[in-house]
């Protein structure tokens, strides 16, 4: 089995490139070739927005399945269609679980849920590709496969909130120096984290298989937790007590717009979510998550305190972090008196 990959290189498709690799596909990587990539995976090194050099590059190539990893505009799922109609048995596109209604209408979400989402740009581009695709399946027969992952996640990275511009890294500096850590909310809505290799059984299984083409799934895992379970896991894991400090996610959109805190909270994150992955297990039967989050933070935190080329420090977000705590406690205090 053939596949062409056009990222590779990332949270979600790193993971399914060496799965791929360890399954014995034939695995063609498409990217800028900026980043390694594991032995067995053959590169095509070309930008994907240059429609005419990736044609020259391709040839007469023919691929079971060709996975859109970096495409978030019609305009780019439109190039796709031309590059690989004809050429694949099969495209899957990824798209977004924060394109499912927002706010949810409810809390239990299935491939059916109404896509909606006024409060981000990103998960309207996704919608708007997501129906691109699907005309062109109804009427062309282009064989598409659409994938809506939520919040994954690897060794490489923390999944968090509320952070900056640099990441995870000063939220964690935060926790370690016992300083009060911003959770949007009351801390009380469940959320759903995916570890990478996680969700790769999951996308690796729907490649090839003629039962996910003209379809939709979401891939996480089955662990619901809430955002205060999440942060106090990170603190565990870190051997500290955590200091959380409860901020309404509209007040935080409000005045970290710089953040864009309108659309990963209110649009996404500060919503209770929990995924029904029935449809995903009925055609890929060893879907079946194994990594929990205290498992997983704990890889990602040794990572991280491993590496201090990944430890990003953001003094302007801890800054604001400060004064939106000082802001918030100065008006406790004047209306308690």
């Amino acid at each position: 089995m053939r596949a062409l990959i056009i990222g590779g290189t990332g949270t979600i498709s790193s993971a399914v490139v060496r799965l791929l690799l360890e399954r014995k596909w034939e695995v063609y990587v498409l990217n800028r070739g900026t980043r390694p990539l594991p032995e067995g995976a053959v590169p095509l090194v070309a930008d994907i927005n240059d429609e005419a050099r990736v044609a020259a590059l391709l040839g007469d190539m023919q691929f079971d399945s060709v996975c859109e990893f970096i495409g978030f505009v019609p305009a780019q799922v439109e190039r796709d269609y031309r590059l690989f109609r004809g050429r694949t048995r099969q495209y899957i596109f990824i798209s977004s679980a924060s394109a499912y209604h927002k706010p949810a209408r409810s809390h239990i979400i299935t491939e059916g849920t109404t896509l909606a989402n006024p409060h981000w740009q990103y998960s309207r581009d996704k919608i708007a590709c997501e129906a691109v695709l699907m005309q062109h399946y109804r009427e062309d027969g282009f064989p598409v496969t659409i994938v809506r992952p939520s919040h994954t996640y690897d060794e490489r990275s923390i999944p968090l909130g509320v952070h900056g511009a640099n990441g995870s890294w000063q939220v964690v500096e935060r926790i370690r120096q016992g300083k009060p850590v911003i959770i949007q909310g009351d801390g009380s809505s469940l959320w759903t984290l995916t570890f990478n290799t996680d969700f790769a059984v999951g996308f690796v299984g729907l490649m090839g298989n003629p039962h996910a083409i003209g379809e939709a799934f979401h891939i996480t895992s089955g662990e619901s937790l809430t955002w205060d379970q999440i942060y106090e896991e990170i603190a565990k894991a870190l051997g500290v007590p955590l200091h959380p400090y409860h901020v309404a996610s509209d007040l935080l959109a409000a005045v970290g717009q710089q953040y864009d805190l309108e659309g990963s909270l209110v649009g996404d994150k500060s919503v209770t979510v929990v995924f029904d992955n029935t449809k995903l297990k009925r055609i890929v039967p060893d879907f079946a998550p194994t990594v929990t989050f205290a498992d997983g933070v704990r890889r990602a935190l040794g990572y991280l305190l491993a590496h201090p080329e990944a430890q990003a420090a953001d003094p302007e977000f801890d800054a604001w972090c400060d004064r939106v705590i000082a802001a918030l406690d100065r008006a406790k205090a004047e209306l308690i008196q």
